[in-house]
């Protein structure tokens, strides 16, 4: 059963899980589950997708509930109207706040310009050695990305030296093998913690928001910031 977190009579919204895919795809011929197909039987109506998270992610996720809506909401994410808030633990500590502006690079081989704002919420340091070090640190971000280009939150992290615990290719394979072996912990650790922009029908403001997944609340009590304020 999918954690609903908003629904009128246009769209609807749930807290997907991590390793839930959005909807069949050809990468993943091998998984029976998807959310579109499980939101689909679960509410009794066809759902269209109208934004994707990386199967690792998890988070709100938006479905339209007509076809009307889901040109309109597709057309608001197209156009950056939607402002999408996400929730990342790093490897190292980050500076208080910055802009990761870094173009990335399409499969056929198109420069896409993509910008990443971000706030760090907690820094921590834990008793694990790494490498020569004794402890390894950590820090809790909120990002806001200005563009929506394929696992950009992703990369931009890893291209600051930073990147997310638990993320595969782009992140660190020693950090993410040493939370393996030592919390068996090999979620990625990247939340869709908000959305919000103006209903398309309707005008009004819609403000969605998502509580983290078990597995990213384990992390946050391993990192002493089970206090943090992830809502």
């Amino acid at each position: 059963m999918l954690e609903i977190l908003f629904e009128d009579e246009e769209l609807i919204a749930i807290n997907k899980p991590h390793g839930l895919l959005v909807h069949r795809s050809s990468i993943a011929a091998d998984t029976s589950e998807f959310a579109l197909q499980i939101l689909r039987d679960q509410i009794g109506k066809t759902v269209f997708p109208a934004h994707r998270l990386d199967r690792k992610t998890a988070g709100v996720l938006l479905f339209s509930l007509n076809k009307e809506m889901d040109s309109g909401i597709q057309t608001a994410f197209s156009q950056n109207l939607i402002k999408k808030e996400y929730l990342a633990v790093l490897r190292g500590h980050t500076i208080p706040d910055g802009t990761i502006d870094y173009p990335l690079k399409k499969e056929n081989g198109t420069i896409q310009d993509a910008l990443t704002n971000y706030t760090t919420l907690a820094l921590t340091e834990i008793d694990l050695p790494f490498g020569n070090f004794p402890t390894s640190r950590y820090s809790l971000v909120l990002a806001k990305p200005q563009t929506g280009r394929m696992h950009q939150i992703r990369k931009h992290f890893a291209h600051i030296f930073h990147p997310i615990i638990g993320d595969r290719p782009h992140g660190c394979n020693k950090q993410n093998k040493l939370w393996k072996e030592t919390f068996q912990h090999d979620t990625m650790l990247l939340h869709a913690k908000s959305l919000e922009f103006q209903h398309p029908k309707t005008k009004e403001n819609i403000l969605i928001q998502a509580n983290v997944q078990p597995e990213f609340q384990r992390a946050l009590e391993i990192l002493g910031l089970q206090g943090s304020d992830v809502r």
